[in-house]
């Protein structure tokens, strides 16, 4: 499956989802493969980091659109900096994997994603998934239950009931080249995570 990890507005932790997702399948014992398509390359920083550190399992990388290996589960991440390399992207998804920070801006920008994906050429239309990344962990906040309940109404998409929220255990883990279950395996960070990642991928 080619699983594209994107959205118009930046800052909504897309990088940090895929690099998570990415080592959650490895360490299942499925084959991944990687596509840093952002120019920003935060993507290739931290799976350098990993390398680096020699962490296992490592993790295989492409920088470029060469070929779609159809024999292992294809994670991209994408930036709008580069859009010829975004729309290469959607175009060939099978999924599109839609982080929403909760916020009107983002909910704005979700929808014009959406209508960019829906003006595509291509033979199929991909599943379209969102979920509510970022999330307010307090209760009193109603921001992440607002965003959610939006996206619900948006046509064509799939809204996860997980939400991945604002934690610190994401950061850390993530610059420490560790997937957020391997830094903190009984920490909240990581049953919300193994939750999202089984709602993607059930076994």
């Amino acid at each position: 499956m080619i699983t594209v990890i994107a959205n118009l507005k930046g800052g909504s932790g897309k990088s940090t989802v895929a690099f998570n997702l990415a080592v959650w399948l490895a360490s299942a014992g499925r084959s991944v493969l990687c596509y840093d398509l952002d120019p920003q390359a935060t993507l290739s920083d931290v799976l350098q980091v990993r390398q680096e550190e020699a962490y296992q399992p490592a993790l295989s990388l492409r920088q470029h659109i060469e070929t779609w290996p159809s024999d292992s589960e294809i994670l991209i991440d994408v930036g709008t900096s580069d859009m010829t390399a975004m729309t290469q992207a959607l175009t060939a998804a099978t999924r599109i994997v839609v982080p929403v920070a909760p916020s009107q801006a983002d909910l704005w920008s979700t929808q014009r994603f959406l209508y960019q994906i829906s003006q595509l050429e291509r033979a199929q239309a991909p599943q379209i998934v969102a979920f509510v990344n970022r999330a307010d962990t307090h209760s009193a906040i109603k921001e992440s239950d607002q965003t959610a309940e939006a996206l619900q109404l948006l046509p064509q998409l799939t809204v996860l009931k997980t939400r991945l929220c604002q934690r610190t255990a994401y950061r850390r883990s993530f610059s420490e080249g560790l997937a957020v279950f391997e830094l903190e395996p009984n920490g909240k960070a990581a049953q919300e995570f193994e939750q999202f990642a089984r709602q993607l991928y059930p076994a």
